[in-house]
């Protein structure tokens, strides 16, 4: 994985991607990730059984934690460390 020098992105296959807050605590960081992986399970479940309330409380929840880790939302770089901090822990609750 390749990251842009200033490292707010990550390159895959040519494509940026807002790179996860690097102030997040490892361990906090790894609880969102699991959470990220777990919702986008349950999106797939959700679509395999054409549930479409399920769908979107899987996307909402996808959502919340990729706003979590700092890849949606108001950029990481442009926040205050205490809006950093508030933001990765509002998503851990």
């Amino acid at each position: 994985m390749e990251r842009t020098p200033d490292g707010r992105f990550i390159v895959v296959d040519g494509r940026r991607w807002r790179a996860t807050d690097p102030a997040i605590p490892e361990d906090e960081a790894a609880a969102l990730r699991q959470e990220l992986m777990a919702a986008r399970r349950a999106v797939r479940a959700a679509l395999r059984t054409e549930d479409s309330d399920a769908e979107a409380a899987a996307r909402a929840r996808v959502h919340a934690a990729k706003t979590a880790l700092g890849e949606r939302g108001t950029p990481w770089w442009e926040q205050t460390p205490a809006e950093r901090q508030a933001r990765w822990e509002a998503g851990s609750r």
